[in-house]
């Protein structure tokens, strides 16, 4: 009874089982890739977060380091000025100029720049609440306490503005910090005397000759513009940053605008700890002492350090920054899906319904044909799918008709198509740019395409076919030894019944060469027995040298040819063995590359970069390695070389440096060395050793490396323009005249004349062609007038010559603001630029201009007064004047 009533059940139509399957198929696929892809873009939103809290944060530690550094710089490059007297720090005018000067020239986040002497005297410059920069005054005069003056455009000092009370800067943070230690160092953090916000100050101790401490320099910071600067880094992203000290947890910046201190009414601060902030996302990683997900927020913790300063810079991503929008995104797209597929199904099953209606109609057609009636026909009722199969059933009954009725006729023309198919099938294999050849079990050629042929470098097929192939293409191996067919990997293969590829052997030409050849070989099968075996090749001689050239890429420094840093390290590796000790490196570092890349472009810059690479690779051995592992800096690995070898190889690099004629400047290298002596020494260590070493070699010799660039540069442009050296010479003399009237003092003087003597260095990048030409075009001119900025760029490279660099720089602007590079005008222009500007005039047209010498003196002195008041400062100009008509009557009077 069960197996009858399983009898009777009626199977699943076509439409039902096709509409449960696509059923299926859509909710599992709908499922299943909906899952996945919230899955993936849940991790990686997660990770996309965690990139950005943690490329913010990198970007803030490595700019609030760039912040801390412009105070430090201030120090390092202003301590040296001060100790070496270059100004009178007893002179009000000199002391006044120069921290003023000092404070304009950097950003105004700089709150001020001051000096503390050991007697409680404190001198400096402020920038006041309108960003406005004032002269500080604290000595003897002012009782003890700090006065404030207002600042002419000259740089003197104006009228009293603010008293800030008793001040005495050894008791102050930076003062003490110092003093204990000996060594230049930042502060602790610590309330401002005046202004009501924390600070932190960079500090330096200044030293007379004896070594006994003077004073020290200090280079003051207010926190308040490092939260400012947060904020403005993490506001695009919704994020929040603050900066910590590391041991106590206590706020020093925040980047969301509350103070990091509180203020009681007795006037005593407190500084607020991490655990103060409004979000514990913070408190918590500084907590767990690493970052990572807190409160919603990805947070990223990185250190840092600087002498006196041990942070943390803490960034907080909210996880949300990715996830709402995507996810209702999501929801909305999963439901109209899901509209769509119901949509779906209610039309397949109303057409399902009209087109499977005509198959009952072709299954009683192909049931009359299966039994011998081939009279029967399907009706065509329309075109389509069903409607081809009608039409093809049909043409299958008139075939089959017209083969049994012409079955000679029939076999005639399957003859001959088959014939026409193997012509198109020869078409097609010469068609190929591969070369494809076919081979018996012997090896023997049965047939070729045209492409096999032609790289092959033979005439015709009838050169190959019937040949062993062996023997003719593949007989040696790439250096010319025999390679026996017991040895083909092509035969063996094909014997064995697999196939095979290859791109590491040659195959021969006709004329006895060979080329780089990639082949693969596959085993012909008939009827279950192996026959022989098909052979497709191609020449990849030409994608092996560009796979070559792109591996010499990879290891190697494009421009020098030396070893790149990664190469660099492989090869550490691989003499990092016992054998090869004592392993000397030396680290180099090329002097005066930045300043032939500003001065003579970075084309220049790199020929030097070149010879400096052959010079090094010259002083290596067969088995030393040497790579430019930055712009200018270079590292040599000497194996089985100790510490006396590899000073002498240091000595020989320096003479052969010293001896090379370079193009452009006269330059020189700085090089420290290591030795590893025992296995347990690392690559960081030594390479930390060495670079210190250079360093030190760098730190020692750059007052002389300094003095040879720039006396290297004046001789370059004085033999290359003769007269410049004269016109400079002169200029200095009539400059010091013109300085001694205005009655100042001994080191202003000397300042005065040494800036005549090089205010024409930046001439130095001006071709000799253009010095060469009388009149010059508009863009020519421009680029003459270049120099006076590349002269500035040159002085600033030196500590020697910082204080000329602002005269050079502003040697060619107007009394009346026409001028250039800055187009300042009248006070505006420093005095020792006003003096050279009428000087450096006066001699131009006194040298250049026709006639004897009373008329070119006539002439000279004619431009000066007629520029009074437009080019040149007036009084300044009637004072030299009368400097010339007086010398001119002592002269008539002797």
């Amino acid at each position: 009874m069960g197996a009858k009533k399983l009898k009777s059940k009626k199977p699943l139509s076509i439409k039902q089982t096709v509409f449960l399957i696509f059923l299926g198929v859509m909710v599992l696929t709908l499922v299943g890739i909906g899952t996945m892809v919230y899955t993936r873009w849940t991790a990686s939103a997660m990770k996309t977060t965690d990139d950005i809290s943690n490329t913010i944060g990198l970007s803030l530690q490595n700019q609030l380091g760039s912040f801390m550094s412009i105070p430090w710089q201030i120090n390092e490059t202003s301590h040296t000025i001060i100790e070496q007297q270059v100004i009178d720090m007893g002179s009000d005018v000199q002391r006044d100029r120069f921290f003023v000067s000092v404070l304009s020239s950097f950003a105004p986040y700089v709150y001020s720049f001051s000096y503390g002497s050991g007697e409680g005297h404190y001198f400096g410059a402020r920038r006041n609440a309108q960003d406005s920069v004032e002269i500080m005054r604290n000595d003897e005069q002012t009782g003890g306490r700090s006065w404030y003056y207002s600042v002419t455009p000259d740089l003197r000092i104006a009228q009293k503005i603010f008293d800030a009370g008793t001040f005495d800067p050894r008791t102050r943070p930076w003062y003490k910090t110092v003093e204990q230690s000996g060594a230049a160092s930042f502060s602790p953090v610590y309330k401002h005397f005046v202004m009501d916000d924390m600070s932190i100050s960079a500090a330096w101790p200044i030293y007379n000759q004896d070594n006994v401490l003077q004073g020290v320099l200090g280079t003051h910071v207010l926190l308040t513009h490092i939260g400012e600067y947060l904020a403005r880094a993490v506001s695009p992203s919704g994020g929040q940053a603050v900066v910590i000290e590391r041991k106590t947890g206590l706020l020093v910046a925040n980047s969301l605008g509350m103070k990091n201190f509180s203020s009681a009414a007795d006037g005593t601060f407190q500084r607020l700890h991490i655990s103060a902030l409004p979000n514990k996302a913070f408190a918590q990683a500084f907590e767990a002492g690493q970052g990572s997900t807190f409160q919603g927020y990805q947070v990223s913790m990185l250190p840092l350090t600087l002498p006196g300063v041990d942070w943390l810079v803490l960034c907080a991503i909210p996880n949300d920054i990715l996830f709402s929008e995507v996810r209702n995104t999501i929801i909305i797209t999963i439901f109209l899906a899901l509209l769509a597929m119901l949509a779906g199904l209610f039309l397949y099953n109303i057409v399902a319904g009209y087109l499977m209606h005509p198959l009952d109609q072709l299954l009683e057609v192909s049931k009359a044909l299966s039994e011998g009636d081939l009279s029967r026909r399907t009706h065509l009722s329309r075109e389509d799918e069903i409607g081809s199969i009608s039409s093809s059933m049909n043409n299958v009954a008139d075939t089959m008709q017209n083969l049994i009725n012409t079955l000679e006729s029939q076999v005639k023309e399957r003859t001959e198509a088959l014939h026409e198919n193997k012509e198109q099938l020869e078409l097609l294999l010469n068609s190929t740019a591969e070369g494809i050849y076919g081979i018996d079990l012997e090896g023997i050629c049965t047939f070729c395409n045209q492409s096999a042929v032609t790289i092959l470098g033979y005439e015709s097929q009838e050169h190959i076919v019937g040949k062993q192939v062996h023997a003719l293409i593949h007989h040696s191996h790439r250096g010319g030894k025999p390679r026996p067919i017991s040895e083909c990997k092509i035969f063996h293969a094909i014997h064995e019944g697999r196939g095979i590829a290859a791109e590491d052997e040659v195959f021969w030409r006709a004329d006895g060469t060979s080329f780089v050849v990639s082949y693969h070989a596959y085993p012909q099968i008939r009827s279950g027995n192996m026959v022989g075996g098909v052979v497709s090749f191609m020449d990849i001689t030409q994608r092996r040298q560009k796979e070559d050239q792109i591996a010499f890429l990879g290891s190697h420094d494009p421009l020098t040819g030396l070893f790149n840093r990664r190469h660099f390290e492989e090869q550490f590796r691989l003499l990092n063995k016992d054998e090869y000790l004592p392993l000397s490196l030396i680290f180099a570092d090329l002097n005066g590359l930045k300043l032939t890349n500003d001065i003579f472009g970075h084309k220049e810059g790199d020929r030097l970069l070149c010879q400096a690479a052959e010079i090094l690779k010259q002083a290596c051995r067969g088995g030393d390695v040497v790579a430019r592992i930055g712009g200018d800096e270079f590292i040599l690995l000497l194996p089985n070389t100790n510490a006396e070898q590899t000073r002498q190889a240091i000595y020989q690099i320096r003479q052969s440096i010293a001896k090379t004629p370079f193009e452009t400047i006269k330059c020189s290298i700085s090089l420290g060395f290591d030795t590893k002596t025992t296995p347990d020494m690392t690559l960081e260590e030594i390479m930390a050793n060495a670079e210190n070493a250079m360093y030190k070699d760098k730190i020692s010799n750059r007052k002389h490396v300094q003095h040879t660039m720039l006396a290297n540069l004046q001789e370059k442009l004085f033999t290359r323009n003769p007269k410049e050296k004269e016109h400079s010479k002169a200029v200095g003399r009539l400059s010091s005249r013109l300085g001694s009237a205005l009655r100042l003092t001994e080191a202003e003087i000397v300042t005065l004349e040494k800036a005549a003597l090089v205010h024409d260095i930046g001439k130095i990048s001006v071709s000799e062609e253009l010095f060469a030409k009388k009149v010059l075009t508009d863009h020519e001119y421009a680029t003459m007038q270049q120099h006076a900025v590349v002269g500035y760029r040159i002085l600033n490279l030196f500590e020697d010559t910082l204080v000329l660099a602002e005269v050079v720089y502003s040697h060619h602007e107007r009394w009346d603001g026409k001028g250039y590079p800055r187009g300042i005008q009248g006070n505006r222009i420093p005095l020792l630029a006003r003096i050279i500007a009428i000087a450096e005039v006066y001699d131009r047209v006194l040298t250049d201009a026709e006639g004897d010498e009373h008329q070119r003196t006539q002439k000279a002195r004619t431009v000066i007064h007629e520029g009074a008041g437009t080019q040149f400062d007036p009084d300044l100009a009637a004072l030299f004047l009368a400097l010339l008509e007086q010398e001119q009557s002592n002269s008539h009077n002797v």
